[in-house]
C-alpha cells in the first residue's frame, strides 16, 4: 500500500521585528521557510509608535512568496493558513478596509485609552489579526484571541461584552468591531487577489490563532502548570497554563490561550527585551571589526559570570505607568568589553524575568518544575545555561524556534481536519529540541550576581524618577 499523500499548512508569524512563514506538514517537519525583516517603527510624536505604511502586509506577501519559492511540495496539496499576528494593536479601517491610518504598534501609548477618532473615514477598529484576515480574506472577522487591551471584550465568554457601559469606556461602538472567532475556525477563504499575490492556492481557509504569545505556547507545547514559558522575544515574560480568567493582580494577569476556552497566566516582564540584544549586537557589527551573534556568544562564554561587576538596567522601553524608566548599564572599570556588556543584558534578562516568574507563582501558588524556551535567543546555548542557573529548573526548548510559526500551523491542521483534535496535532507536531540541567557551581555563583541586581536595580529607577 502506498504512503498516504502528504498535506501542509502554512504558517503565519507575524511579529513585532520580523514577519516569518513556515511551510509545514502534519508531523511538525518545516519543508520551507523564510523571513522577513518588519521596517524600524516610526514615532510621529511622543508616545506614538506606528507601523509605517502597510508594512505588516507587505512583509508577510515577501515572507509568502520567498517560502513558497522555496517550497518543493505540490500547492495543491496546502490546506489552508493558519494566520498569527503581533498582540495589542490597533488598526483604523476605512469602509472598504484599507487603513485610515498606520497600525498602532503594541508600544503606543493610545492603546491604554479609549480609543478616540483621528481619521474622518474611519469605520472600523480591529487588531492586527483582524486587519491582515480581511487582506487575506475580504471578511471581518477576527480572532478572539487576540482582543488584548482596551476593548469591550468578555475575557470569561471569549466574546464582545454585552454591558453597554464597556462601549462607552472604551470609545468602541458596535457596529465598529469585527465578529469574533475562536482558535482553529475560519477567517475566511483567501480571495483570489490575496492568492495571487502570495503565491497560494486560491479559496483555502485562512484559520485563525491567538495573540502571538499564546501561540507561541502552543507551538512549544506548553501543557503543564508546573512548567513556565520564557518567550525570548521583543517582549520577555513567562506564561503558564490557566482553566478561567483571574481576579486583577500587580503580578499575574490573564491572558487568552490558543486552544479554545483556555487561558494563560503571564508574568510582567521586560519591554524590549531581545530588542536590546539585537541593538547591541547591531551596534557592534557596525563598527570597524564588528562580531556576529555567533561570536558574541563565544565571546560571552569566556567572560566570568557577574560580566565582570557589570549591571544591567533593562529599561529601554519605559512603561506607561512609570515614564521616567531609562535603560543603563553601570560598573564600568575599564576591564571590560563588549563581551562583558553582551553577557550582563542576557543576565539581566534571565535575572529579571526570573523575578517576575517567582512573584507569579507566589500569587498562583504553584512550584516551577521546569522552563520551557522559545524566540530567537532560545538557539543560544549561553543564554540557556544562564537561565537553567537563574531559574534553578531544567530547561528545554522546541525542536522549530519559530514557536509561534508552530502554533500557527497546529491551529490550522486542527482546523483544516489534518489532526481531529488539539491533542493529538501537539502531540503528532511538537517535538522536543536542546534540554538543559542546571550546573551546581553557576546556580551558585549567581547567589551573589541577583543580589547585586536587587539592591543596584532600585536605585537606578529612583535615580531616574528623581
Amino acid at each position: 500500500m502506498s504512503a498516504p499523500a502528504a498535506e501542509y499548512v502554512v504558517a503565519i508569524d507575524n511579529g513585532s521585528q520580523s514577519t516569518k512563514v513556515l511551510i509545514v506538514d502534519g508531523c511538525g517537519t518545516v519543508h520551507a521557510s523564510a523571513r522577513v525583516p518588519l521596517r524600524p517603527y516610526s514615532s510621529p510624536a511622543p508616545g506614538r509608535w506606528e507601523h509605517p505604511d502597510d508594512d505588516l502586509w507587505d512583509s508577510i506577501v515577501a515572507a509568502t512568496r520567498a517560502a513558497m519559492g522555496e517550497f518543493r511540495g505540490d500547492p495543491a496539496a496546502i490546506r489552508g493558513v493558519g494566520l498569527c499576528t503581533i498582540r495589542f494593536c490597533r488598526a483604523v479601517l476605512r469602509a472598504d478596509g484599507s487603513l485610515a491610518q498606520p497600525v498602532m504598534s503594541w508600544m503606543d501609548e493610545r492603546l491604554s485609552r479609549a480609543h478616540e477618532a483621528e481619521a474622518e473615514d474611519a469605520a472600523y477598529v480591529t487588531t492586527s489579526s483582524g486587519y491582515i484576515g480581511h487582506r487575506l480574506t475580504g471578511q471581518r472577522r477576527d480572532a478572539a484571541g487576540n482582543v488584548q487591551g482596551t476593548w469591550p471584550i468578555d475575557t470569561r465568554r471569549w466574546a464582545w461584552s454585552t454591558d453597554a457601559e464597556e462601549y462607552v469606556r472604551t470609545g468602541m461602538a458596535p457596529e465598529m468591531l469585527f465578529e469574533l472567532v475562536a482558535p482553529g475556525e475560519p477567517l475566511g477563504a483567501l480571495t483570489e487577489a490575496s492568492a495571487a499575490l502570495l503565491g497560494l492556492p486560491a479559496g483555502i481557509p485562512v484559520i485563525a490563532t491567538s495573540n502571538d504569545k499564546a501561540v507561541e505556547a502552543l507551538g512549544a507545547g506548553l501543557r503543564d502548570e508546573g512548567e513556565a514559558l520564557l518567550s525570548l522575544g521583543t517582549y520577555v515574560a513567562t506564561m503558564t497554563p490557566g482553566d478561567r480568567p483571574l481576579p486583577p493582580h500587580p503580578d499575574v494577569w490573564t491572558n487568552f490561550s490558543s486552544t479554545p476556552g483556555g487561558y494563560l497566566y503571564e508574568s510582567s516582564g521586560v519591554r524590549r527585551g531581545m530588542w536590546t540584544v539585537s541593538w547591541f549586537r547591531n551596534l557592534v557589527s557596525g563598527s570597524a571589526g564588528g562580531v556576529s551573534e555567533e561570536e558574541l556568544n563565544r565571546g560571552a562564554e569566556a567572560v566570568p559570570v557577574g560580566a565582570g561587576g557589570l549591571v544591567a538596567a533593562l529599561d529601554w522601553l519605559a512603561p506607561h505607568d512609570e515614564p521616567w524608566r531609562r535603560g543603563a548599564l553601570l560598573g564600568f572599570d575599564g576591564t571590560q568589553g563588549r563581551f562583558h556588556i553582551y553577557r550582563a543584558i542576557l543576565e539581566a534578562l534571565a535575572i529579571e524575568t526570573e523575578n517576575g516568574d517567582a512573584r507569579a507563582r507566589r500569587a498562583l501558588g504553584r512550584e516551577r518544575r521546569g522552563l520551557v524556551v522559545t524566540g530567537g535567543g532560545s538557539g543560544s546555548e549561553l543564554m540557556l545555561r544562564i537561565l537553567a542557573a537563574v531559574y534553578g529548573v531544567p530547561v528545554r526548548t522546541p525542536n522549530v524556534h519559530d514557536a509561534a510559526g508552530m502554533g500557527a500551523a497546529i491551529c490550522a491542521a486542527v482546523g483544516t481536519g489534518i489532526h481531529p483534535t488539539w491533542d493529538a496535532a501537539v502531540g503528532g507536531m511538537v517535538h522536543a529540541g536542546v534540554e538543559m540541567q542546571p550546573d551546581p557551581r553557576l546556580v551558585s555563583a549567581y547567589v551573589d550576581v541577583r543580589e547585586t541586581y536587587a539592591r543596584v536595580i532600585p536605585r537606578v529607577r529612583t535615580l531616574f524618577a528623581e
